[in-house]
Order: C-alpha cells, then sequence, then structure tokens
C-alpha cells in the first residue's frame, strides 16, 4: 500500500471513530450494511480470499453458490464488527453487558484463583473487542498485544481505543516478539490474564495444524506461554445473535505430560485449532478471515511475490 493510500485510509478510520458513534445506531448499522454489500460485489482480494476460506470450512469448491451466498452474510458481520468499534468507545459498562450473554464464567474464575496465570485464546469471530470489554468490565483485566500499522497515527489510534476499553496494549513487529513474549509470561507469573486472538500467524513461523481438513499456520505463541509459565490456556469463541453477541469460555486445554516443549507446544496449538474449527463450523458467517491461512495459499502469495524468471536472450537480463 502507498503511502498516500495508508494516510487516506487512516483518515477514513479515525474519522469513523468520531462520527459513527453520533449516529443513531439503526443508521449507523443500515450504512455499514450496505457497504458491506458493496464490497462483497465488488469482490476483490479480500472477499476472494473470504470465499476460498468459507469454501474449506463447507468442505465445497470455491465457486459452489452456497459459498458466495455465505460471503455475503460473513461480509455483513465483518462490517457490523466495524460498526461496532466506531461505536464502542460511547458503550458504558451496562451497554456492555446488555450486548453480551457470556458462558462458562465460572469456570474462568476458577483458572485465576489458582494463581498461575490464564491465556485466553480466541478467533477472529463477531466481535473479540466487545470480548475484551466484558472481561475488563467483569473485574479481569489484562494483556494483549497489537500489530504495529502504518501510517503510525493509525496504530496509535487503535491501541488508544483498546486501552480506553481497559487493556494493556503491548506493540507487536518483527523485532519485538521476544521482548513481547517475555512480558507476557511476567504478567502470567505474576497471576494475571493474557488475551491473544489466535487463529492467525502474524510471524510466519507459526505452528502447522490440521484445521478443516487442511494444513493451515497457526500462532504458536498461546500454548508456548502456557508451557513456558504453567497458565492455563484457555479457547474463548464469540457468534453473533441478533442484537447481541454470545461468548463462551471452554475448558482449558490441558498440556501433554510427556514429550519436548516444541511438542507439547504443536499439540496444544492443535486441540486449540479443534475448538476453534467446531465454533467457526456452527457459526462460519461470523468468522472474519480475509486472509490467507492455509499453507497451500501462502505457498501461493509466496510464489505470486518472487520475482518471474525471464527466458535468456530476453534482454533483461539483470547484471550482477
Amino acid at each position: 500500500m502507498t503511502g498516500l493510500a495508508q494516510r487516506v485510509g487512516a483518515a477514513a478510520y479515525l474519522t469513523g471513530w468520531r462520527v459513527v458513534r453520533h449516529l443513531p445506531e439503526p443508521v449507523a448499522r443500515a450504512g455499514f450494511r450496505r457497504a458491506a454489500d458493496v464490497a462483497w460485489r465488488r469482490r476483490g482480494r479480500g472477499v476472494v480470499q473470504l470465499e476460498r476460506n468459507l469454501a474449506r470450512v463447507l468442505g465445497v469448491a470455491p465457486d459452489t453458490p452456497a459459498v458466495r451466498e455465505l460471503s455475503r452474510d460473513a461480509m455483513r458481520s465483518y462490517l457490523r464488527y466495524w460498526s461496532e468499534v466506531f461505536r464502542m468507545p460511547s458503550w458504558d459498562a451496562d451497554e456492555v453487558l446488555r450486548r453480551i450473554r457470556v458462558e462458562g464464567e465460572e469456570g474462568l474464575r476458577a483458572e485465576l484463583d489458582l494463581g498461575v496465570g490464564v491465556v485466553l485464546a480466541l478467533p477472529h469471530c463477531a466481535n473479540w473487542d466487545h470480548a475484551g470489554a466484558w472481561v475488563v468490565g467483569a473485574g479481569m483485566p489484562f494483556t494483549t498485544v497489537a500489530e504495529r500499522l502504518n501510517p503510525p497515527q493509525l496504530y496509535d489510534a487503535f491501541v488508544s481505543y483498546r486501552q480506553n476499553l481497559g487493556m494493556e496494549v503491548l506493540p507487536l513487529d518483527k523485532t519485538s516478539g521476544v521482548e513481547v513474549f517475555a512480558t507476557l509470561a511476567r504478567r502470567l507469573r505474576d497471576g494475571k490474564l493474557v488475551a491473544l486472538v489466535a487463529d492467525r500467524d502474524l510471524t510466519e513461523s507459526g505452528i502447522e495444524v490440521e484445521f478443516f481438513g487442511h494444513t493451515a499456520r497457526m500462532p504458536g505463541g498461546p500454548a508456548a506461554l502456557s508451557v513456558s509459565t504453567g497458565a492455563g490456556l484457555v479457547p474463548v469463541t464469540q457468534w453473533y445473535d441478533g442484537d447481541v453477541m454470545h461468548l463462551r469460555i471452554h475448558p482449558k486445554i490441558h498440556q501433554p505430560t510427556h514429550g519436548r516443549r516444541p511438542e507439547r507446544v504443536a499439540a496444544m496449538t492443535q486441540s486449540l485449532a479443534g475448538v476453534f474449527e467446531a465454533a467457526i463450523r456452527a457459526h462460519p458467517a461470523d468468522w472474519h478471515m480475509l486472509q490467507r491461512l492455509w499453507v497451500d495459499d501462502l505457498r501461493l502469495r509466496h510464489h505470486a511475490a518472487s520475482p518471474r524468471r525471464q527466458p535468456a536472450g530476453s534482454g533483461r537480463e539483470r547484471s550482477a
């Protein structure tokens, strides 16, 4: 993305935070739904990848009519998320609670009472920021990470937004991974809570898992933190149901008692992928995955990014 495009995109997001919260909710919801339908009809790169992903969820070819229909619902769900993101700064604690239904809170509190910390791992489903706001509002503050974005003012706006919801946010980029891991581990050893969105690898060094019958790559960080600190690894899944969002806190994933550390991390990541798979299969329209996740798709991206070889004598060879 060019610098100009980044600045224009940042301005649009910043305007959204200033303006959308002041619109009547039916007006905002209808506007974002129309925007979702426009994006769906244009079928840009993100929608095409979304349909490839949803085809794997359904176990059918990407050009199946059911996939196209599901992708429209998924785009509407995704734009609903953004509508809520822009409106959430104006929500008070009562509004956060009114719009959510929670299952498994007692199990989470029991894990925290053990004093060894808890890692919450969530997929990109429904509104994960709403889930975070509920956790903080329930008296369980937590630490999370945020991928650095360009331009910096956009990243700063996202960090400020999540900090205002009560989260501690650590910046994540290609050079800060070790330091971020160490900070998260310290929080857990202090008996605190860490929450990570965990269905898409941002580091290109994730764990390969079987996901809907194909090999995908997911971040190993949540399981690695659990293995390193003894903290419980607790999956959390969420989906929309009418005007409310459901939040399910699952039982923790137990650590294997045998095997080397990498093997235990891989086994726990596979178990986490299994929980996510069941939740996404039940509510596929609320999975907002417009990026490549499966290894086959990632290989296609790398192949497309590689310079094409020119035949000898084409006149385009470059000297060393």
